[in-house]
C-alpha cells in the first residue's frame, strides 16, 4: 500500500517526538511492504516567524492532499506571556481543526501494568482502566462569538443539533465496538447547550437500544474518573468539558507522555499526542516519544486499516516500556534514564527483530 502523510513537527518538543515516530512509521513500512511518502509542513510558533501565521495555506494545501497528518505540538512562552498578542500558536491548530472539519477527537485512555506504580492514584483503582473519550472538537466555546475588553469579556458555547448528532453518532459507533456502554457527559442542570445535548442523545440512545447509554454531569464525571476510572468504557462531550477531562486521564496512566490522539472528521485526519510543546525541554532529547509514536499507531488503523502494523507498534511500545527502556517521566528510580531517541532507536530495533 502507498501511504501518503503530511508531517508537522510544530513547536518545542514537537520535533523531537515526531522525529521518532516518523522513524517507527518508516520501520514499520519497510517491514510490510509499504511505500511511504511523506512532506514536511510549518505551523505553529515556526510558522508565526517565518510567514506570520500559524497555520499557512500551503500547510493546509499539504493536509488536505495527504492520506493522514502526524502532527507535534504548537505554543511558546513567548505568545503564552503576552496577552495583548494578536496572532498564537494555538489560533493555528483551531483553524487547521476547522479547515479540515475534524470534528471528533478520540484519545484512549488506558494503563500499562507495568506503570501503574507512576499513577498517582491507587494501583487498585487504575489497573485496568481501559476507556475512550471522544471530545467534539469544532463547536462550543473555543469557536463561539467572543469578546474581550477591559472590563468585561465573554465566549459563547454554542451548539447546533446537528453538530451533537454528528459526534454521538461516532461515540455509538466506538461503543459498539467495544464493551457497548456509552456514557454522555454534561452540564444539563446548568448551561442550555447541554441539555440540548442531552435531550439529542436522549433520542439517538432510542435508536441504538444494544448500546448501554448513561448521563452524567461534568463535575461528577471528574470525580468517578479519579475514583472508579474502569467504570468508563466510551465517554463522550463537547469541547471544553472533553480537553479539560482527557488532560485528567493522564493521571490514570501516569504520565501525559503516554496518551496518543487522533482528530477524525471531514478530510484528512490527524494524529498527535495529546501533551504541549514543553518548550522548557525543547532540543534536550528528554521528552517521552511514545504519546506520538501510539498515536502513529492509531494512523495505520484508523486511516489506513492496517490493524496487524498497528499491533507491532503497540507491542514494541509494551516491550519498551517493561524492558525499562524509558523516559525520566516513566522510569524507575535507580534505573538507566534513556533519551527520546534512544526510546525510538530501541522501538524500531525491536520490530526490525520482531
Amino acid at each position: 500500500m502507498k501511504l501518503k502523510i503530511a508531517v508537522l513537527p510544530g513547536d518545542g518538543i514537537g520535533p523531537e517526538v515526531v522525529g521518532q515516530a516518523l522513524n517507527v512509521v518508516k520501520t514499520v513500512c519497510h517491514k510490510f511492504g509499504h511505500e511511504l511518502e511523506y512532506q514536511y509542513a510549518i505551523c505553529g510558533a515556526h510558522a508565526i516567524d517565518e510567514v506570520g501565521d500559524p497555520y499557512p495555506e500551503a500547510t493546509h494545501q499539504l493536509c488536505l492532499e495527504s492520506d493522514a497528518v502526524l502532527y507535534g505540538a504548537v505554543g511558546d512562552p513567548r505568545f503564552d506571556n503576552d496577552p495583548s498578542a494578536k496572532i498564537r500558536p494555538e489560533q493555528g491548530l483551531l483553524a487547521m481543526r476547522k479547515k479540515l472539519g475534524l470534528f471528533a477527537n478520540i484519545r484512549p485512555i488506558q494503563t500499562f501494568d507495568s506503570l501503574v506504580h507512576k499513577s498517582p492514584l491507587k494501583e487498585e483503582l487504575v489497573r485496568g482502566a481501559d476507556f475512550i473519550c471522544i471530545r467534539e472538537l469544532t463547536g462550543g466555546m473555543y469557536f463561539g462569538e467572543k469578546h474581550e475588553g477591559d472590563d468585561m469579556a465573554y465566549d459563547t458555547n454554542i451548539y447546533t443539533r446537528n453538530e451533537i448528532q454528528r459526534i454521538l453518532k461516532v461515540a455509538f459507533e466506538y461503543a459498539r465496538q467495544r464493551n457497548r456502554h456509552l456514557t454522555v457527559v454534561d452540564k444539563a442542570n446548568v448551561l442550555a447547550s447541554s441539555r440540548l445535548w442531552r435531550k439529542v442523545a436522549q433520542e439517538m440512545a432510542l435508536q441504538n437500544p444494544d448500546i448501554q447509554t448513561d448521563f452524567m454531569f461534568v463535575d461528577n464525571a471528574s470525580m468517578r474518573m479519579i475514583q472508579e476510572p474502569r467504570f468508563f468504557d466510551v465517554m463522550v462531550t463537547e469541547n471544553t468539558f472533553g480537553d479539560i477531562l482527557t488532560d485528567e486521564g493522564s493521571c490514570i496512566t501516569g504520565s501525559m507522555g503516554l496518551l496518543p490522539s487522533a482528530s477524525i472528521g471531514t478530510y484528512t485526519s490527524v494524529y498527535e499526542p495529546i501533551h504541549g510543546s514543553w518548550p522548557q525541554a525543547a532540543g534536550k532529547n528528554v521528552a517521552n516519544p511514545l504519546a506520538t509514536i501510539l498515536s502513529a499507531a492509531m494512523m495505520f488503523e484508523y486511516t489506513f486499516g492496517l490493524k496487524d502494523e498497528a499491533s507491532e507498534i503497540r507491542k514494541a511500545v509494551d516491550a519498551s516500556i517493561v524492558g525499562n527502556v524509558r523516559t525520566g517521566d516513566i522510569q524507575i528510580e535507580g534505573e538507566r534514564t534513556y533519551s527520546t531517541s534512544e526510546v525510538g532507536e530501541w522501538i524500531c530495533e525491536y520490530i526490525n527483530n520482531d
